[in-house]
């Protein structure tokens, strides 16, 4: 049995975009006098913009969290456009063979609504049934909102439903929600991230692997 839907994380699981976001924070940090290194960086990784926001505030960013957010989604959505998408290894094929298997996607991320559109309108063909961004729902991962708004516009049980993710802010989202979920390790270790599976790269994946997984996996996670 085919899974009803695939709920793509956007940022370091589909497009690699881990070190945009960081770029930009350590020019704002250091703009304001601050220091900001990959450490500190990785504890973002994941994380809902307005909570960035407020380590950002936390290391001398003198400004409201929402003009944090505003200012660094600019930011990023303009390297998108000047860069180009960096597609993760194997995620743009395999998106497209589960567009081709006849299995519905949904993008669900905490970036905001407009950077999520940067990225889906700059990809070559239609990569998704819907977007579930941070400004869509109340709560930002790790709690279950956005998955679960996802499954619920879609119109399927998020039981049925495989999520993909590279952080454990995301997978403990995805296992919050009810789904399966699928973690493809990036910046940030998911080896205590609690996800049902681990794949090291999406390279070479098809939409039978998901199909696989998820028919391996699913009776577990109801149960």
């Amino acid at each position: 049995m085919k899974p009803s839907a695939v709920l793509w994380d956007m940022d370091g699981t589909l497009v690699d975009t881990e070190p945009y976001w960081m770029h930009v924070e350590t020019l704002l940090v250091e703009s304001y006098g601050g220091t900001w290194t990959h450490e500190d960086a990785l504890q973002l990784v994941g994380n809902g913009l307005i909570d960035s926001a407020l380590v950002l505030q936390r290391y001398g960013v003198d400004m409201e969290a929402q003009a944090i957010v505003d200012h660094l989604t600019d930011a990023v959505a303009h390297r998108l456009r000047t860069d180009g998408v960096p597609f993760r290894p194997g995620a743009r094929e395999l998106l497209a063979d589960l567009r081709a298997a006849g299995i519905r996607t949904a993008l669900v991320t905490m970036s905001m609504r407009r950077m999520a559109m940067e990225v889906v309108d700059l990809i070559d063909f239609a990569a998704f049934d819907l977007v579930v961004a941070g400004d869509d729902v109340a709560r930002p991962k790790p709690f279950p909102d956005a998955y679960l708004r996802a499954a619920e516009l879609l119109s399927v049980d998020i039981a049925d439903a495989v999520v993909i993710e590279d952080s454990p802010t995301g997978i403990a989202a995805g296992r919050a929600a009810g789904a399966v979920v699928l973690g493809v390790p990036h910046i940030v270790s998911l080896d205590d991230a609690d996800a049902h599976d681990l794949w090291p790269t999406l390279a070479g994946r098809t939409a039978t692997d998901i199909i696989d997984l998820h028919a391996r996996l699913a009776k577990e996670v109801t149960r």
